[in-house]
């Protein structure tokens, strides 16, 4: 029991001493920020593309598979989208209430 707690205690320490790694770095909490902020564009970007491209399509195609087709793929480019614009606040929120290093530091709300 003594030997576990020790080896607990031994273990946390260099995840405890590597909690600032992230904050205290000077730009890095600004560029994640704005990796995020582009990559939740550009897929919302994307998805607008893809919505659209798919709705000329369905004006074109005559066979109701294709049709059938073409709505599953709209559907999945708007799962991918919603996940994509939720996964950021979601880790923000969730990562402050769990305590994790980068949530203190970095906010990944997309707007």
């Amino acid at each position: 029991m003594t030997t576990a707690i020790l080896s607990l205690a031994l273990l946390a320490q260099p995840a405890a001493a590597q909690q600032g790694v992230i904050c205290s770095a000077d730009k890095l909490p600004g560029m994640i920020e704005g990796f995020f902020q582009i990559s939740t564009t550009l897929g919302i970007i994307g998805l607008v593309i893809v919505w659209q491209a798919d709705s000329l399509a369905e004006v074109f195609t005559m066979s109701h598979d294709q049709k059938k087709s073409l709505k599953r793929h709209k559907l999945a480019a708007l799962k991918s989208a919603l996940i994509l614009a939720v996964l950021g606040p979601l880790y923000t929120v969730v990562g402050s209430m769990l305590g994790l290093p980068m949530a203190q530091c970095v906010d990944l709300a997309p707007w």
